[in-house]
């Protein structure tokens, strides 16, 4: 008995994974507070827009959210130069303190019944704020964990971060489910809706408790003693061609699979099996919890995976299956009525679930592992974020806008499926192997 739990504090007081704990419960914060927005999109229209089009409200409640991704790859170019010059560790303080910051605020937001038309706008310039953040958190912790990270172990050891994304949206799709079924109708919608966000401030004051107690990388550190930080990291990421290469790399292909997986399994599913398939919002919910815990083994194991045969023939993998999957799995949902149906739909979302986690399991090894230190934060954060933002945070928007425009129910997930293709075959050809390189050069 005493002999395990001495084991046990050994392995909580270890650096590597004091780090993991540190990295992973503060982008688990990012994550939740910025998909709780994204959960929450269908019933923001009537709350926050003019009620008198649902179609049009929820369009704009959608776009509200896309904007949030929008403007992360300029909080990725902001914070990632900062993370190259001046460290990793404070930058992380900053994006986490705005993020908890601008969420708990949501939650005290008046609706568009009380304030008119100041209730989106506020909405709007909260969710940019919040956008800012995480193109500043998301990717440079991918940075540090793989700095810190094992290098036989390395795919499996950072594929832990990835499972921060599916962990925030299982706890505030949990939690809106709970709030759904003990409150009426009429009670969420006053004020119910906003009891996750207040949930942030709590998270909040645990994650800067948590990350004030982290260390700098030990690769900046040798940076910083070599006098060899980079004094310019973007544009020196702009004028080194292999640099460039890569990042159009990471953009077409590795992130943008990863984006565009994660907003049809995670974001864009839950929609669509509310409002077009007509799944009752705790079904919908379940099936979207039941993707996300099935995500954390397969991820793990892609992570491992990725240190036995190579990131690549995962990555190239997830995004051939995905590609494959999308249309037959929201076809299949469609099909969908009966509630004793309720294991078809659970092993489709499972379906839609394992190319997601084959790309994402070996993503944050990659993305530190194709970039040089002096501007890997850089590198690595900005074609991540337009990937992100622009691909994956757009998506719901403009499957919906497409599937409004020719009204049908399917016609928008051709985009989906056409951008997994192009990102396979841009990997197939251009993607290198980059298991076991020496992250210190």
């Amino acid at each position: 008995m005493h002999s395990s739990q001495a084991t046990a504090d050994t392995r909580l007081h270890n650096p590597q994974t004091r780090v993991a704990v540190a990295a992973c419960f503060g982008t688990f914060l990012e994550w939740y507070d910025f998909l709780t927005f994204a959960a929450l999109a269908v019933w923001f229209g009537p709350l926050f827009f003019p009620p008198e089009n649902p179609t049009t409200a929820l369009l704009a409640s959608l776009a509200t959210f896309g904007a949030g991704m929008v403007v992360r790859p300029i909080g990725a170019a902001l914070f990632g130069s900062l993370g190259d010059r001046i460290g990793r560790r404070k930058v992380f303080m900053i994006t986490i303190a705005l993020m908890g910051g601008a969420t708990l605020a949501v939650g005290l937001l008046p609706t568009y019944a009380q304030a008119g038309l100041w209730a989106p706008a506020l909405l709007v310039t909260l969710r940019l704020l919040q956008g800012l953040s995480a193109g500043g958190e998301i990717g440079g912790s991918a940075v540090y964990l793989t700095e810190h990270a094992p290098e036989r172990t390395r795919g499996l050891y950072t594929s832990v971060l990835q499972l921060m994304g599916p962990l925030g949206i299982l706890a505030s799709t949990l939690q809106i489910a709970f709030l759904q079924q003990a409150l009426s109708a009429e009670d969420f919608l006053a004020w119910g809706w906003r009891v996750p966000f207040w949930v942030s401030l709590l998270l909040l004051l645990i994650s800067l408790k948590v990350r004030s107690a982290l260390h700098e990388t030990p690769i900046f550190h040798a940076l910083q003693a070599q006098a060899a930080l980079a004094k310019t990291p973007l544009r020196d990421c702009f004028s080194d061609r292999q640099t460039l290469s890569r990042m159009g790399i990471l953009f077409l292909c590795v992130s943008a699979g990863g984006a565009v997986l994660f907003f049809s399994a995670q974001v864009y599913s839950g929609v669509f099996l509310k409002t077009i398939a007509g799944f009752d919002g705790a079904r919908s919910s379940l099936l979207v919890a039941i993707g996300t815990a099935t995500l954390f083994p397969l991820t793990l194991f892609a992570g491992y995976l990725s240190d036995r045969i190579g990131r690549r023939k995962v990555v190239l993998t997830g995004l051939l299956l995905g590609a494959l999957c999308i249309q037959p799995v929201f076809s299949g949902w469609l099909a969908i009525s009966a509630p004793e149906n309720n294991l078809q739909a659970g092993l489709l979302m499972v379906l839609m679930t394992l190319p997601l986690a084959l790309v994402t399991g070996p993503q944050t090894a990659l993305l530190a592992e194709l970039f040089p230190a002096r501007t890997r934060y850089s590198a690595a954060a900005l074609p991540h974020n337009l990937s992100a933002g622009w691909v994956g945070g757009l998506l719901p928007f403009v499957i919906t806008l497409i599937n409004d425009t020719t009204g049908s129910a399917l016609a928008g997930l051709w985009y989906p499926t056409l951008l997994l293709s192009i990102a396979f075959l841009v990997g197939l050809k251009y993607l290198p192997e980059t298991r076991g390189i020496d992250l210190s050069k």
